[in-house]
């Protein structure tokens, strides 16, 4: 299933695309009211299925809606640096021995076509294409040959980072958090339409030109692995949102380095699950 939100920021409804429109979720059922974030349970999903092929309801276009982030409440948005070889490589670096994690703020989650608004006095600013996942089944200390059985579905993500203010301030966050910096979607793909993460192509242009081009194949520490990992030491929980790093080929290590300006257009794709389309705006 391709599940989505939609609507206004603050105001987002949870729907299912089937072919070229949306079913409001609320139409399946008046009381899922809710956000996906309450629903990405297995036996929610199930019913959701079953309710789907039933219904004759006809929804709305999806080119009438304005798509948000699938998750936009996620409680947790967690990353993962040097996580391909090549991106490792292009920073004369080794890949580490456990996880490089991170975290974006919730709040930069902006969606699929959205313009990512960069602020005044912010430069350097670089796109990272990366595959996400969002957890559906909480845990603790969950089994390695068990974790992607938590995982409710597959979504494209660009860590859009602040490259002058992460070196500067030598930690991450604030440069990966600004407001619209974790464009995400179209969709969640749920698992059952993706039978193995590690075997997706990925890939980013930007203005027409192909500036990333990998494979979900070449990740160091595989979705399963990250989530035992990160299971060992926090809880889980349906909605939080893991990002597993980005293939070489950003704009800061190519040469002549590469940044985001206003007006360019970045698309991020990932096999099976879509592409995310977004303009750059200089605030």
């Amino acid at each position: 299933m391709r599940l989505v939100s939609f609507g206004e920021p603050g105001r987002e409804q949870a729907g299912v695309v089937r072919e070229d429109r949306v079913i409001p979720l609320h139409a399946l059922d008046p009381a899922w009211v809710g956000g996906l974030k309450s629903l990405l349970s297995h036996l929610c999903l199930e019913e959701l299925r079953e309710r789907l092929s039933a219904t004759q309801v006809p929804g709305v276009p999806l080119s009438e809606v304005r798509l948000r982030p699938p998750v936009p409440d996620a409680g947790k948005v967690i990353c993962v640096g040097l996580n391909y070889v090549d991106h490792a490589e292009e920073q004369g670096r080794t890949l580490p021995e456990t996880p490089l994690l991170f975290a974006k703020a919730s709040s930069a989650l902006t969606g699929p076509h959205d313009d990512v608004v960069i602020p005044q006095g912010i430069t350097h600013v670089d796109y990272e294409a990366e595959l996400a996942c969002v957890v559906g089944k909480g845990g603790r200390d969950i089994p390695q040959e068990q974790a992607l059985e938590h995982v409710a579905g597959y979504m494209v993500l660009n860590d859009v980072s602040a490259r002058k203010l992460q070196s500067s301030e030598r930690q991450w966050f604030r440069a990966k958090s600004m407001d619209t910096f974790a464009p995400c979607g179209p969709a969640l793909i749920t698992t059952d339409e993706i039978p193995d993460p590690h075997a997706l192509d990925i890939s980013l242009e930007l203005n027409g030109e192909v500036r990333q081009s990998s494979n979900t194949r070449n990740l160091h520490f595989r979705v399963d692995y990250l989530l035992a990992y990160l299971s060992r030491t926090m809880t889980l929980e349906p909605g939080d949102i893991l990002s597993t790093g980005t293939p070489g080929g950003v704009g800061i290590y190519s040469d002549p380095p590469v940044f985001l300006k206003d007006g360019d257009e970045m698309v991020t794709r990932i096999q099976g699950l879509g592409e995310l389309r977004n303009r750059v705006r200089q605030a």
